[in-house]
């Protein structure tokens, strides 16, 4: 057998390789994470239910989903381990402090204080407006215009879909 003939059987081989191997990693991550769980974590299951994590065995893990709801879970159902701040922002809407995060949307709020805004729109008001729309044309030179663009409209042939009686 001639080496070209090889090559495809080769590839092939060495493609299913490398994708068995990225499968048996990713298993691996997730074994790791579901046996780093411990009671008190904030859990999500492969179904989407969140809850915390009461007691952890070989292959089940008992969870508190609410007040008086207990339930077991085999550990291959349990989709992710979250952290303490994420959990409370899902679960509990408890958000950390933003407000030494929060950039503002633009820079007047910086460098206006209230007074100097007060004083601003003052100012506004007192200046003319401005218009900026087209001025009306005189009565007497609007009427032939129109006039003329009609007439035009009836002198051109009309147009029609190609549906007519004539042939």
């Amino acid at each position: 057998m001639s080496l070209v003939t090889l090559l495809p059987f080769v590839v092939l081989i060495g493609a299913m390789f490398l994708m068995t191997r990225s499968a048996k990693k990713k298993q691996k991550q997730a074994a790791d994470m579901r046996n780093q769980m411990q009671p008190g974590s904030g859990i999500r299951t492969i179904g989407g239910m969140y809850a915390t994590v009461k007691e952890v065995n070989d292959d089940t893990i008992l969870v508190d989903a609410g007040p008086g709801v207990e339930l077991l879970f085999a550990k291959n159902a349990i989709g992710a381990v979250l952290t303490d701040d994420e959990y409370n922002r899902i679960v509990h809407g408890v958000e950390h402090d933003l407000k030494t995060d929060v950039v503002p949307d633009d820079a007047s709020s910086l460098t206006e204080t209230d007074e100097s805004a007060d004083e601003a729109a003052a100012a506004s008001d007192d200046d003319k407006s401005v218009d900026l729309g087209k001025k009306d044309e005189p009565a007497d030179e609007a009427e032939p215009a129109d006039e003329a663009a009609e007439a035009k409209t009836d002198d051109e042939p009309k147009k029609t879909d190609g549906d007519s009686d004539a042939k």
